[in-house]
């Protein structure tokens, strides 16, 4: 649901989300959805057969299932209300990996390396990034989650011996929980961290990211050949992994999102930051600068020949990257775009402005809305502190019985709220879309800012029975067809 006058959980000072996936879908937010997604994609035809099922569903198990298009084009309106995001002038291209019948640790993992696959490219095309998110099973009132407990798929260890800190400070206590889990890193400064996967109350799963799957630059300077000895490097795929999708009251605790990084994120932060890498007092050092005092700017003199490196060297490796000034004229783009349709752009202006030269680029010279628009994602309280320390709060919903142990009389099995039927709930079945329908992003209307990606096309969904989006029939044999 559109809330205008809210600021986005997280948004500066308001507070991180506290979710429960037990919690029953709203109906309003579903039908706020349903019709603007609708309104968005005329060839979905009327909205109004939809939302009778949709009620239908949601009175019966708490919750109903999205078709294919309801999902595809519902993933890339969340990421076109994202705040966060700067890049959201390209949320027509993202490509949607419909992955919610895939409920197997082993298979999830298979299809998390496919997503780093498609977004890295493969062959002659590795290093053309696009813009992907593969979106795994609902939260089902009742149902076990499953969760990733990293915050993104690439992360690299962090160490602490006698000599000090080597690796990612911020993920020292991460690399500690899956150390005592059995992981065993080499120690070095880029160690790539394994993905721990867990549902339920079940044993968190550990699994090695295949080398294929990661590509990583290694960092030079277009005029310094000292640089390279520093030994730096990172990974090309930003992939988010610990953010909540919700779409129309519809949850996704599991959703990883993935595009490209601006070269600010890993220069300005990931390497510069004191509490991270914090290369700026090794690169001044190289540079010969005369850090006495200050006001001789050497902070900011080595700040911008790290950045100079970092987009120097993924543009010589033909990796897709992009700069604070472009991007931030591309995104003043996209408020224009949304103003034209008659949307409002909501944006954290913290995270807009770029960490470097911000008073030199666009965005800096205005404000913006602050507003929580759904659909989007969410970092919530309990996720956050698991991606920092694998170690889960009390809320965290790993303590409830999974289903496959619940007997008909355990009060925690879920429970119809219209017959009182109780038992496991079935597993959400997505729809498919007609096979003769084209659901491929809207042709940009302005030929000199075209998306690079909006001739991507989407993926074929899985093929499960569907559920027709008829006229509800008769109570009893709407919830027989419902309950199965």
């Amino acid at each position: 649901m559109t809330a205008p006058h809210t600021a986005p959980p997280g948004y500066r000072d308001a507070p991180l989300t506290d979710w429960h996936p037990d919690r029953p879908v709203d109906f309003a937010e579903a039908e706020e959805f349903l019709r603007a997604c609708y309104a968005e994609l005329p060839k979905l035809g009327p909205v109004e057969p939809r939302l009778a099922v949709v009620r239908e569903q949601i009175a019966a198990l708490g919750t109903y299932t999205h078709t294919h298009a309801e999902l595809v084009h519902g993933a890339r309106m969340a990421w076109r209300n994202a705040s966060r995001c700067i890049g959201r002038v390209y949320w027509r291209s993202l490509t949607v990996l419909d992955r919610r019948q895939h409920r197997v640790p082993d298979q999830i993992f298979d299809d998390l390396v496919s997503h780093l696959h498609m977004a890295t490219g493969e062959g002659h095309n590795r290093g053309k990034l696009r813009a992907v998110i593969s979106i795994f099973g609902q939260a089902v009132p009742g149902r076990p989650v499953t969760r990733l407990w990293n915050d993104q798929l690439i992360r690299y260890a962090g160490y602490r011996g006698d000599d000090g800190m080597t690796g990612d400070p911020q993920y020292e206590q991460f690399t500690s929980a899956v150390t005592k889990l059995g992981w065993t890193g080499k120690g070095s400064a880029f160690d790539l961290l394994p993905i721990v996967l867990q549902t339920g109350d079940g044993e968190p799963r550990l699994y090695e990211l295949p080398e294929s799957a990661v590509l990583e630059v290694p960092l030079a300077h277009p005029e310094f050949g000292w640089f390279a000895e520093l030994g730096l490097r990172w990974h090309a795929v930003p992939a988010i992994a610990n953010l909540r999708l919700s779409i129309g009251g519809v949850d996704y605790p599991l959703a990883p999102f993935s595009g490209w990084y601006m070269g600010t994120e890993i220069g300005a932060r990931n390497l510069a930051d004191a509490h991270r890498y914090n290369q700026i007092p090794v690169v001044a050092a190289r540079l010969g600068l005369d850090t006495s005092s200050e006001s001789t700017l050497w902070r900011d003199r080595a700040l911008v020949e790290l950045n100079r490196a970092v987009l120097w060297s993924f543009e010589r490796a033909g990796v897709r990257v992009t700069d604070h000034h472009s991007e931030s004229r591309l995104f003043l783009t996209h408020v224009e775009r949304e103003r034209r349709a008659g949307r409002d752009t909501p944006a954290d202006w913290t995270w807009i402005v770029p960490p470097i030269s911000g008073g030199l680029t666009p965005v800096f010279h205005r404000y913006y809305t602050e507003a929580d628009q759904r659909p989007n994602f969410y970092l919530d309280r309990s996720a956050q502190q698991l991606s920092l320390t694998g170690l889960p709060q009390v809320t965290v919903p790993a303590q409830r019985t999974s289903p496959e142990r619940r007997t008909p009389a355990d009060p925690a099995a879920a429970v119809c709220p219209i017959t009182g039927r109780s038992g496991p709930m079935p597993d959400p079945v997505p729809e498919l879309l007609p096979a003769d329908q084209d659901f491929s992003p809207d042709v940009d209307p302005s030929p000199a800012y075209a998306d690079p990606e909006a001739t991507v096309p989407i993926p074929a969904g899985p093929a499960p029975a569907p559920i027709t989006a008829e006229p509800v029939p008769a109570r009893k044999r709407g919830l027989r067809r419902l309950l199965g």
